[in-house]
């Protein structure tokens, strides 16, 4: 998303003959550890299209480290999807899921210039709204007013 325009623009294009194992997009209101937004998948059964808002509940988070750093992505369900009420937690995805993410982030960089994927390892639901709590406070960080004093 182009948040100046207002406009859905291409980021990336995967250099690799591989496909994201969910929706991907981001956290509204979050800045990730990598200057962008928080990333997000969103484990929706159906792919949906590009711009569309999806109502989710955080159940883990990949934690990755590439190129530039930290790079964290929060692994979701749809909030009010009935198929997935009994997915609360890392744990509740099985391992053969969990893998396919693992696998895809750990090769989807390999055959472009200059990148690389370092290592990886998930966590839990807590640990994924933790990361949101805190990428919401570096946005409202960056959105202040530079020239307005701050309290002490």
């Amino acid at each position: 998303m182009d948040h100046e325009l207002g406009r859905i623009r291409l980021d990336r294009m995967l250099f690799t003959s591989t496909q994201y194992p969910a929706d991907y997009g981001y956290v509204e209101g979050t800045l990730g550890n990598d200057g962008d937004p928080l990333d997000a998948l969103v484990l929706t059964g159906d792919a949906t299209f590009p711009g569309c808002t999806v109502e989710c509940r955080a159940i883990g988070m990949f934690v990755m480290s590439d190129e530039k750093g930290p790079d964290e992505k929060i692994l979701c369900v749809p909030a009010h999807d009935p198929r997935r009420t009994g997915i609360q937690d890392i744990e509740d995805i099985p391992e053969f899921d969990r893998l396919e993410i693992t696998h895809f982030f750990e090769v989807y960089k390999d055959l472009e210039p200059g990148k690389s994927v370092e290592g990886s390892h998930w966590e839990g639901r807590d640990a994924a709204y933790d990361e949101i709590r805190r990428a919401r406070k570096r946005h409202q960080r960056r959105e202040e007013p530079r020239d307005r004093p701050r309290r002490r």
